[in-house]
């Protein structure tokens, strides 16, 4: 219901209120000094209402982005496991962007705030590259989206206009028998008493660090020695083969799980442990140089190719669902491939 106001003011001059009443919406209301403009003012209000787009650019007028992250972490992301990496990434952007109101929050604002990330130091003292910084992107990406389709406090996610920055080509960083063996080492010196399975299931798996962490004792069968990761990148679940050293270290935990639900569970939250400082701890003690969590992953697919695994058998196991990101590892496959035929020629010809 809409009606209009008319006002005197002490110095004789008139004055228009305008005002819109919605049953369940706050009320509206708006002042003119020309009664044509009160009128045009509520046919366009009421019109963007009916068409459900008034509100969305009230809520983008009047939240900022500290308040939409605080609740997007309150109502969303404290219901996922493994957010870390994405706490830290949204603090970076409430500390930036936080006070700017949502419909302040442009696509140039996004891309010169990221620039800042390039050549930066993280937590622990690492430069963030391009492919960090798009990370950065992609998580308040995500917040805009969920404020878009849930929260419906915005009609537009400026993210989607922010082009990604052009990444390296993917390196393949795997460790040497003798980095093996020194990071093994020690993992095992460790505090945290899970840090050497956690990395022992990595490099015989070629699971991702939220796989295993995330990996429940329901998931684990011994019997079979099998193990079944249902929190994957891309949301279809995976079994991996339980064999070897990898074994022996979850049968010794099997053991002593009590009740717990996580394989890797932390004894003060009862949700997955924390590895990252146990996990910088052994990297710098291990003095391996530029080597991530995740070069794990290419460690074991690495492995997998120069022990005659072909790229299909590869992508089957670290859950790739086609071949262009196991293509990497074609050349060690290959020369691996190359030694085999050389032993043969040798041995058919002299």
């Amino acid at each position: 219901m809409a009606s209009i106001e008319k006002r005197e003011l002490n110095n004789g001059s008139i004055t228009y209120r305008a005002k819109i009443r919605l049953k369940g919406k706050p009320a509206l209301s708006a002042t003119f000094e020309r009664l044509t403009d009160a009128k045009i003012w509520i046919q366009q209000t009421e019109t963007e209402i009916r068409q459900g787009r008034y509100f969305k650019n009230f809520d983008a007028k009047k939240r900022t982005l500290k308040e939409l992250i605080e609740k997007y972490e309150k109502e969303v992301l404290k219901h996922k496991q493994g957010i870390e990496n994405q706490n830290h990434y949204l603090k970076f952007w409430k500390n930036e962007l936080g006070a700017y109101t949502l419909s302040d929050i442009t696509a140039p604002k996004i891309a010169e705030t990221r620039s800042k990330l390039i050549g930066s130091k993280n937590q622990f003292g690492r430069e963030i590259g391009t492919a960090t910084a798009n990370r950065y992107t992609t998580a308040l990406g995500h917040v805009f989206t969920v404020a878009i389709n849930q929260f419906e406090w915005l009609e537009v996610n400026p993210v989607r206009k922010v082009a990604k920055i052009k990444e390296p080509r993917g390196r393949v960083r795997f460790l040497s028998d003798n980095e093996r063996e020194a990071l093994l080492t020690e993992c095992k010196k460790s505090q945290n008493e899970y840090l050497l399975p956690v990395v022992v299931l990595a490099l015989s798996t070629g699971a991702r660090k939220a796989e295993i962490l995330n990996l429940k004792w329901d998931d684990v069968n011994l019997k079979k020695g099998q193990i079944t990761f249902h929190e994957t990148k891309n949301d279809e679940r995976r079994s991996a083969p339980l064999r070897g050293y990898a074994r022996e270290l979850i049968d010794q935990l099997d053991k002593v799980k009590a009740s717990n639900i996580y394989v890797f569970q932390s004894a003060a939250t009862s949700l997955p442990i924390d590895i990252r400082t146990a996990w910088e701890t052994v990297i710098k003690n291990a003095y391996l140089e530029n080597f991530r969590f995740h070069d794990l992953r290419h460690s074991a697919a690495s492995y997998l190719a120069m022990n005659s695994a072909s790229l299909t058998e590869i992508a089957d196991v670290l859950g790739h669902k086609t071949l262009q990101m196991v293509k990497r590892y074609a050349h060690l496959s290959e020369a691996h491939t190359a030694s085999v035929v050389e032993k043969m020629n040798k041995k058919i010809f002299g």
